[in-house]
Order: structure tokens, then C-alpha cells, then sequence
């Protein structure tokens, strides 16, 4: 259809409000944008605090604490951009091939799943460690639920990075589709970009 409205008289206008009837709610492409900006945050602050000297004093007094804060951040828009989603009526997906489908839904099934996931992870990881000095939100003390035990902070600690590097990877897989589907397809009417 909108290559059909392409050749028509005012096109441009046509296929502009055509793609406007398909976006996603302003409240979603907000949320969406906020938490990308925060999860390639984090990631990329996990990396530097991973990597930082134990003797340097901003390391455990100003960045682990601030990462636990924007990871539970993360965590709560999630569930609000997961309860936004399940109760609005999302646009059609563009005309894609089948298997494009299929890997889509399941590369944003894997992204919320990891996006609930890893904060947990972290938060088990610094509720089960000895050596915490506590999980805060943004100052906020937030109740530890698990037992203090080093063997399970181990695992956790594990998981924790092991799922935020596929985190990573889905997000890679997510951009690459959509780079094809925008500028390779020219379909972008139902996307969250602006």
C-alpha cells in the first residue's frame, strides 16, 4: 500500500500519516529510550568497576552503590513498560519475512526476560555477599531477602555478568534489525525511533 500511495499526488504526506497512525505510544518510545540509555550505562559502568583497582575509593563508595540504584531503576521501568505494553494495542509489524518474525519476537522476548534477570541477579549477588554493605536505592535502603552465603554470591555473581553480556548480545541483534529494517527495507513506520 504505501508504495502504491509512493506515486500518488502529496505522498509524502500520505505515507507521513500512514506511519504516524503505526508508532508506538509516546509513553513506550520513552521508556524504551530512557531504559537503552541506562542499560548501556550500566553495562558500561559493570565493565569499569569490574576493572578498577580495589584501591581506588570512588570504586565501592560511589560506583556500586550507584549501580545497584539504576539497576533496580531499570528494573521498575520494566515492569512498567511491560504492564504499558500488555494493555495497548501495539502497531502491526511492518511486512517482514516470516523468519524475521520469528527471530524479532524472540530476540525481545530474550531482552525483557534479561532486562528483569540481571537486576535481580544483582541484587541477589549483593544481598547474599558477606561483605555487602547493603542494597540501596538511590540512598533508600532496600530489604536484603536472601541469606548471607559466599558460595551463592559466587553463582550469582556469575549469572549476573554471564546474562548482562547476552543482554548485551540481544541488544546488538536488536539494533542490527533494526539498521535493516530502516535503512536497508525502508520500512520505518512502526519503530520507536523518532
Amino acid at each position: 500500500m504505501a508504495d502504491d500511495l509512493a506515486s500518488a499526488p502529496n505522498a509524502s504526506v500520505i505515507v507521513k500519516i500512514e506511519r504516524e497512525g503505526m508508532r508506538y505510544p509516546l509513553s513506550l518510545r520513552l521508556l524504551h529510550w530512557i531504559r537503552a540509555a541506562l542499560v548501556l550505562g550500566m553495562i558500561s559502568a559493570g565493565w569499569l568497576m569490574t576493572n578498577l583497582a580495589d584501591a581506588v575509593p570512588w570504586k565501592y563508595g560511589t560506583l556500586y552503590p550507584t549501580h545497584k540504584s539504576f539497576g533496580l531503576l531499570i528494573l521498575g521501568l520494566v515492569v512498567i513498560q511491560i504492564t504499558i505494553r500488555s494493555s495497548t494495542v501495539l502497531p502491526p509489524p511492518s511486512n517482514i519475512d516470516a523468519w524475521e518474525a520469528r527471530l524479532s519476537k524472540l530476540v525481545h522476548g530474550a531482552m525483557y526476560l534479561l532486562l528483569v534477570a540481571v537486576p535481580l541477579m544483582g541484587y541477589a549477588m549483593s544481598s547474599s555477599y558477606s561483605q555487602s554493605d547493603g542494597v540501596t536505592f538511590f540512598g533508600l535502603p532496600v530489604p536484603e531477602l536472601l541469606p548471607k552465603d559466599d558460595a551463592r554470591f559466587v553463582i550469582f555473581q556469575s549469572l549476573h555478568r554471564i546474562l548482562a553480556y547476552t543482554l548485551l548480545a540481544m541488544v546488538g541483534l536488536h539494533v542490527a534489525g533494526v539498521v535493516k529494517h530502516r535503512y536497508f527495507d525502508k520500512r520505518p513506520g512502526s519503530d520507536v525511533l523518532p
